[in-house]
């Protein structure tokens, strides 16, 4: 029997129903060759990759990708039922944290959960949008994993549901996450660069001042200290901001191991028949 509505009997049926259903849908494909690019196929792209390989053409990853994007294209509906269910497993954890912390209301915590759901089938589309898109690069895609965040936009829905101390709570316990995963990734890309060049104390703390700031989670309102100073906030941000900080022989010293990086990487890539993409970078790889 299938259960009653919302039971977990009744969605064990429905998610069965669906994988049979994907699953038919996948064999179909298969067996048509139906690709969302009109007269090539999975088969047809691949067979020319590996002729490019055989004589010695260039092939990136991307080059890759850009061969199995129409078939990801045609599994977009599987996928984004799959992230959208493992997205479900995180929503008890966190809506249960947050009723601890801030003693939510029933009511409160059926609105939380529905925000969970909503978050989880937008970014699963979003996501779906994002791989089928022709501009899209395995930078792009490794990129946004490594960025997945469930709360991500939580500040202006609790915004609504609290008050008073409560909220002033939630906002600064907020902030303190958000500040600490900001210096986790500037020590990161700092300590990179450093491991090149032998940064001294005051370079450190100004490359660490201008990855923090290239943050996607960077806010103005952030006090970041190093070496007991407050960072200069009118440094910049990014990577061509980071190597401006160089002294001369320190930019020589950088750019010979960036070749050196990058040359080693694509003998690596040789050995298997494929080359580096343009933009690769030391700092990023």
């Amino acid at each position: 029997m299938p259960g009653a509505e919302g039971s977990p009997e009744q969605r064990v049926v429905r998610l069965e129903s669906e994988l049979k259903q994907a699953r038919n849908e996948i064999a179909a494909l298969q067996a048509s060759g139906k690709r969302s690019r009109p007269g090539q196929t999975l088969g047809d792209g691949l067979r020319s990759l590996a002729q490019d390989i055989r004589e010695g053409r260039p092939v990136t990853p991307d080059d890759l990708f850009r061969n199995f994007q129409p078939l990801l294209r045609d599994l977009a509906p599987l996928f984004e039922r799959i992230r959208i269910r493992e997205a479900g497993r995180q929503v008890d954890s966190l809506t249960g944290e947050l009723t601890r912390k801030y003693n939510l209301t029933p009511a409160q915590q059926e609105s939380l959960k529905e925000w969970f759901k909503q978050k989880a089938e937008r970014d699963a589309k979003d996501w779906s949008a994002m791989v089928g898109s022709n501009g899209t690069t395995l930078e792009d895609i490794a990129r946004a994993s490594r960025n997945v965040r469930p709360d991500e936009g939580l500040d202006a829905f609790m915004a609504k549901t609290l008050s008073g101390d409560k909220l002033a709570d939630f906002q600064n316990q907020r902030m303190v996450e958000r500040t600490s995963r900001v210096e986790q990734e500037a020590d990161m890309r700092m300590e990179r660069l450093n491991g090149i060049v032998q940064l001294d104390e005051s370079q450190k703390d100004q490359v660490f001042g201008i990855m923090a700031r290239g943050s996607s989670e960077y806010d103005p309102s952030m006090k970041l200290v190093g070496s007991g100073e407050e960072i200069d906030a009118g440094l910049g941000a990014g990577d061509a901001a980071a190597l401006a900080v160089l002294r001369p022989e320190q930019r020589a010293a950088y750019d010979a191991e960036h070749e050196r990086r990058r040359a080693e990487a694509q003998k690596q890539m040789n050995e298997i028949g494929l080359s580096l993409p343009e933009n690769w970078d030391a700092l990023d790889h």
